[in-house]
C-alpha cells in the first residue's frame, strides 16, 4: 500500500495539476468544459468555443468552493466537438453525434467512480443533441451528472459580437480585429433551413452569423459574468431536466 495516499494535502482547483494522491478520499464536484475545433471567422481562433466554456467553468468553480460539501474542480477540456455544419472551413474538426456522445458517456462512467457529482459546462450549440444523450442515460443509471449552456439573452449566433467581445476580454491577443468583418445578421430560425442543407457556408461565406466589428471587451465582461451567474442559478436549484439540461 502506498501511504501517499493517505496524507492530506491541499487541493488544487484544477483536475489536471492535481495528483490522484490529492483526490483520495475527498467528496469531489467536477465541471468539465466541452468546446470545440472549429472555424469562428477570419478573426478567432479556432478553440474560441473551448476558451469561452473554459472560462465559465473556471467562473463557476471558484464561486462553488464548499457548495453542496463538495470540492469542486475544473476538468481538461472536451475540445472537439460535433461542428459537421462548419466542416466547409479550413481548420475544423469534428466528431459527430455519435462519437461524441459516446466519449462523454464513458467519459461520466469513468469520473463518476471517485466523483460525486458532474457538471458538463457546454459553449457550443452543435454539442447539445451529445450531451443530452449521454447525461440522460448517465442519470438514468444512477449517475449524478448534468449539463449547462454559456448563453447570454440577446446573443447572436456564432463569431458576432457575442463570442468576439468574450474573446476581447479573455484572449484580446488573439482576436484579429483587422480581420474582422460583419457576418449575416438575420434570425437563425430564417438561416437554419438552408443551414440544414449546406452548412454555415450556405449563409455566410465569412463563417459569420452576426457582427463582430461592434465587439468590446467591456461588453465581454459583463457576458461573461452573465454566463457563470446563469449557470450558477441553475446549480443552485440542481433540477435536471430530462436531457440532463440544469433548468
Amino acid at each position: 500500500m502506498n501511504s501517499a495516499y493517505h496524507h492530506r494535502v491541499a487541493l488544487h482547483v484544477e483536475l489536471g495539476g492535481s495528483t490522484s494522491s490529492q483526490l483520495q478520499s475527498t467528496p469531489l464536484g467536477l465541471t468539465i468544459p466541452v468546446g470545440s475545433t472549429e472555424q469562428h471567422g477570419p478573426h478567432l481562433p479556432l478553440d474560441t468555443d473551448t476558451r469561452i466554456a473554459t472560462a465559465v467553468a473556471r467562473g463557476v468553480t471558484a464561486r462553488l468552493s464548499g457548495v453542496l460539501q463538495l470540492h469542486w474542480m475544473v476538468a481538461p477540456a472536451v475540445a472537439y466537438g460535433d461542428s459537421g455544419e462548419h466542416q466547409s472551413f479550413p481548420g475544423t474538426i469534428s466528431i459527430g453525434t455519435d462519437a461524441l456522445t459516446t466519449l462523454l458517456l464513458e467519459y461520466g462512467r469513468s469520473a463518476t467512480c471517485w466523483a460525486q457529482r458532474l457538471l458538463f459546462v457546454n459553449g457550443h450549440g452543435g454539442n447539445v443533441a451529445a450531451l443530452s444523450r449521454a447525461v440522460g442515460r448517465l442519470r438514468s443509471e444512477g449517475r449524478d451528472a448534468a449539463w449547462c449552456p454559456c448563453v447570454v439573452v440577446d446573443g447572436d449566433a456564432h463569431a458576432g459580437h457575442t463570442e468576439t467581445s468574450v474573446l476581447l476580454h479573455i484572449s484580446p491577443a488573439d482576436v484579429l480585429t483587422d480581420q474582422w468583418r460583419a457576418g449575416n445578421g438575420a434570425p437563425l430560425s430564417d438561416l437554419l433551413p438552408s443551414m440544414r442543407r449546406g452548412g454555415v457556408a450556405a449563409v455566410s461565406e465569412l463563417g459569420i452569423l452576426g457582427d463582430p466589428t461592434t465587439a468590446t471587451a467591456s461588453d465581454g465582461e459583463r457576458m461573461l459574468a452573465e454566463m457563470v451567474d446563469d449557470c450558477l442559478r441553475r446549480i443552485g436549484r440542481w433540477a435536471p431536466a430530462a436531457d440532463g439540461m440544469l433548468i
